[in-house]
């Protein structure tokens, strides 16, 4: 099995302006980062107790799927991920102790 990406992507690559953030100076970075609503300052209580969580290690298997489920599940990117978090969400609905 190999890592090829199969389907379409659902949205089109994000295209960067690469030279005009080169030209950005100190002053003009710090104002982008203060007028962004999702970038939050952190400090030294933040960190006090964070952990490093490593993922859980993933297993290969072999398994049988519709040909129209599994082209409906390939028509965007990281389809494997999808199943993974379809498959969790059911396992967690289902189980008293997930």
């Amino acid at each position: 099995m190999n890592d090829d990406i199969t389907g379409n992507n659902s949205t089109p690559d994000p295209v960067t302006d690469w030279e005009r953030l080169r030209r950005l100076d100190a002053t003009e970075i710090r104002a982008a980062i203060d007028a962004d609503p999702d970038a939050h300052a952190t400090d030294e209580a933040f960190w006090k107790d964070a952990k490093v969580v490593l993922p859980r290690p993933k297993e290969t298997i072999t398994m049988r799927l519709d040909a129209d489920l599994l082209s409906w599940l390939r028509q965007e990117r990281g389809y494997q991920t999808r199943i993974n978090a379809i498959l969790r969400a059911y396992m967690k609905t289902h189980s008293s102790h997930a």
